[in-house]
């Protein structure tokens, strides 16, 4: 089994919350503080393990769930203004993310963003930290507001219908369980970002599957894989 990418690449999509912005530990553990507060126990510890990658109608559930009753109508509505009001304030780039979206440009090679945020969350976060001005508005998919959530791969398949590409064609950047599985699905190359010791989901090794550590790792795997069209 090869984990190697599929040579033949002409775009690139990136998740959002733990690949470009650092925002994936505040808003879990704000999560898990809102489960907390509903009876559900989930520890800040526990936070990402339990949250990463959810969208909030999939938290809602989950909580639904362990309760065994119905929440208020407006409970979704309420867990997204509670994160969205932490974004605007604790939302940062991951390592490397800015340089990487510069390097693209500079390279000519288009990009994406396909995310279980809402547009209005990854509006706040690409704001808040600058990086509304890398990233086009029209290249911002949310599989939440898709109504597709991950690990759907709706989202990803979308953008890449949108810019004319097939998914092998595509590479995304993904950091969670929840995430790698919609680009499984999705039939594309994944780059999965996670530290060393944060173990691999359980499908894994996976073709066309390559984990990284660091955001740095990306463009010397990308390059050699370039469609020669794109190739500088």
């Amino acid at each position: 089994m090869t984990n190697e990418l599929r040579n033949g690449l002409k775009f690139v999509i990136f998740d959002c919350d733990g690949v470009l912005i650092d925002s994936e530990r505040p808003s879990c553990r704000a999560t898990a503080e809102f489960a907390r507060s509903k009876g559900v126990h989930v520890s800040d510890e526990d936070a990402i393990e339990t949250f990463a990658g959810m969208t909030q109608s999939q938290v809602v559930k989950f909580l639904e769930d362990k309760i065994g009753s119905s929440l208020p109508e407006d409970t979704e509505t309420k867990l997204r203004q509670n994160i969205i009001r932490l974004m605007q304030s604790n939302a940062e780039p991951i390592e490397g993310a800015m340089k990487l979206l510069e390097d693209l440009r500079k390279h000519n090679i288009p990009f994406a963003v396909g995310s279980n945020s809402s547009i209005r969350e990854m509006d706040v976060k690409f704001g808040h930290t600058g990086m509304d001005k890398l990233i086009p508005k029209d290249r911002i998919y949310s599989a939440n507001d898709m109504g597709c959530p991950k690990p759907a791969p709706d989202v990803y398949l979308y953008a890449a219908k949108q810019h004319g590409v097939s998914p092998e064609e595509t590479l995304v950047v993904e950091d969670s369980d929840v995430g790698a599985e919609s680009v499984r699905r999705a039939g594309m190359s994944c780059l999965l970002l996670r530290d060393k010791d944060h173990k691999l989901p359980s499908f894994w090794p996976t073709p066309h599957f390559v984990h990284i550590t660091n955001l740095s790792e990306m463009m010397p795997l990308l390059l050699p894989k370039l469609a020669t069209s794109l190739r500088t």
